[in-house]
């Protein structure tokens, strides 16, 4: 079975948000890390080279697959905000969840994760709120 390759890293989250070249990206990075933060009360860490991550759990599938991912995280890409939100795939849309997303604003959702173009295009608060009920979920579904 092949190894995950989305491991953290010791690579400095503010220098990766620091080397955003995109100037609006750069400042929506900014925000979605002081949110999260304020959410999770732990500090971020990278996965990869391109996840901005909070907390960690342990997942294994029925297949046998097994590995560590960030309970919430994002990734700040050139096209679009990666939102990384349990309750946001295919197999876990809870009604809380998916009311939420229904006032959130502008977004897409083509698989698993959440994606944003912009932060003016959705609503800040709605997100906070997406981003708490994920992290109480995860902390319940994986505890520490």
């Amino acid at each position: 079975m092949s190894e995950n390759k989305t491991k953290p890293t010791e690579k400095s989250v503010e220098a990766f948000i620091d080397a955003i070249e995109h100037a609006g990206k750069k400042a929506d990075a900014r925000v979605l890390a002081a949110l999260f933060r304020k959410v999770t009360d732990v500090e971020p860490v990278m996965w990869g080279p391109t996840i901005i991550g909070y907390g960690s759990y342990h997942y294994r599938y029925d297949s046998g697959r097994e590995g560590d991912m960030c309970r919430v995280g994002f990734s700040p890409r050139k096209a679009k905000h990666s939102l990384y939100l349990l309750n946001c795939g295919k197999d876990g849309d809870e009604a809380p969840f998916v009311a939420l997303r229904e006032k959130l604003g502008k977004y897409s959702k083509p698989g698993g994760c959440i994606y944003v173009n912009k932060l003016a295009d959705i609503d800040l608060d709605v997100l906070e709120q997406m981003v708490t009920l994920s992290w109480k979920n995860s902390l319940e579904r994986w505890p520490d």
